[in-house]
């Protein structure tokens, strides 16, 4: 029997300015991905799909490394989509046949006060069958172990997000030529 854990985060990030909009930056989804996690964490599989190697994990007395495949594109508004679209785990055999991991991610920029913002939310769940002697475990003390654990894997990206976007974003737009935006609301170089 599936034991299901899931958890969600949000995201509200306040960009400070800078001569090239975020939005830019952000049809860059590679960018972002190494904003995620450390590069040599990353392998680039094809153009929108990346591997992703996590730390190992420890649940109750297991160690795991979840090695996941994300598709993460921008849509016409702007946004950053994250969509898991495969999940290996490494360590227990038995539950790498039986895991199941779906992420849904999105980050777009928005306009507050004149303020530019980044907003996000990502959504975590993964089905998992236990081998004894889990499945032999009160069911509310392997959900709070789960439940722990998706919470500190999405609050781990929240901090990489908060810190590592914004300074990479920073890097990129000091390299960037200054970008205006006319009336219609499409950029143009700034003279």
């Amino acid at each position: 029997m599936d034991t299901r854990f899931a958890n969600s985060q949000s995201v509200e990030i306040l960009v400070p300015q800078q001569p090239t909009p975020i939005s830019h930056y952000l049809r860059q989804p590679h960018r972002v991905v190494h904003a995620l996690a450390a590069s040599s964490r990353i392998e680039q599989i094809n153009e929108d799909c990346f591997r992703l190697s996590m730390r190992p994990l420890n649940f109750i007395t297991l160690s795991i490394q979840p090695i996941v495949d994300l598709r993460v594109w921008t849509d016409s508004e702007g946004t950053v989509n994250v969509r898991s679209i495969a999940c290996e785990i490494r360590g227990t055999e038995y539950i790498n046949q039986r895991f199941t991991l779906n992420l849904v991610g999105r980050l777009y920029p928005t306009q507050e006060n004149g303020k530019t913002y980044l907003k996000g939310k990502a959504d975590l769940e993964v089905l998992v069958e236990l081998p004894p002697p889990f499945s032999f475990m009160p069911k509310s003390m392997i959900e709070t172990a789960g439940n722990s654990l998706l919470i500190s894997v999405l609050t781990t990206i929240k901090q990489r997000l908060l810190n590592q976007l914004l300074s990479d974003y920073r890097n990129w737009a000091s390299t960037q030529p200054e970008v205006g935006v006319n009336p219609n609301g499409f950029p143009f170089p700034a003279s």
